[in-house]
């Protein structure tokens, strides 16, 4: 595998294994609300562009739902509170970036997940071996805009040339062409090789360690 000056990551089934929390908090908000509740499978299929289109995805009508903002609303405090019960890294996610950090390599985490998550579970797993973790941000387009890699790079003092971006999802291949890097796709995460392919994926990892 080529290596880079500048590793940026997604998180959610790229770094970390957060399916079973955010489905957990998801049944939560919609039960809460009395809301018909969704199996897990069904919650991997709405995650991929944040948590506001994840609950748009699984409320009945969605952003139409009279009671959707609550339902919302309910779902962020839970996450809050619940973001580590069951997530964890994938096999072999700490010890690369610890190596790529032992490289001297730029490390970052651009996701659509709401800021102050990305930044907590970041913090828990990772320390400072994540130099920059970007979520989801009021005053920035979140992916597949170009935004919020191109702050990544920004708060780095990298350049595009050099740097690769590593995720598991249609948005992250759009992400990437939208930023003019290459992408990575993951093969353990939340889409599967078939529909990456679809999608245009042409680069696979099918461990972590194969960066390396």
């Amino acid at each position: 595998m080529k290596e880079y000056a500048t590793y940026i990551f997604d998180l959610d089934g790229t770094l970390l294994d957060t399916l079973n929390d955010l489905a957990a908090s998801t049944n939560y908000a919609l039960r809460t609300h009395g809301m018909p509740e969704h199996p897990v499978e069904d919650v991997r299929r709405f995650v991929g562009n944040g948590v506001k289109k994840l609950m748009e995805r699984a409320v009945p009508g969605g952003l139409a739902n009279p009671l959707f903002e609550a339902a919302y609303a309910t779902f962020r405090r839970h996450y809050m509170e619940h973001s580590l019960d069951t997530t964890q890294p994938y096999p072999g996610v700490t010890d690369v970036l610890e190596e790529l950090d032992r490289r001297g390599k730029n490390i970052a985490v651009v996701s659509n997940k709401f800021y102050a998550a990305t930044q907590e579970l970041c913090r828990h797993f990772f320390g400072d071996v994540v130099e920059v973790a970007i979520g989801e941000r009021e005053n920035i387009r979140k992916k597949p805009a170009p935004d919020t890699v191109l702050e990544a790079l920004r708060q780095l003092g990298a350049d595009k040339e050099g740097a690769v971006y590593i995720g598991d999802s249609d948005v992250d291949l759009v992400t990437a062409r939208n930023c003019e890097i290459p992408c990575i796709s993951v093969l353990w995460g939340f889409r599967d090789r078939d529909f990456l392919v679809e999608h245009g994926a042409t680069t696979f990892i099918g461990r972590m360690d194969e960066l390396l």
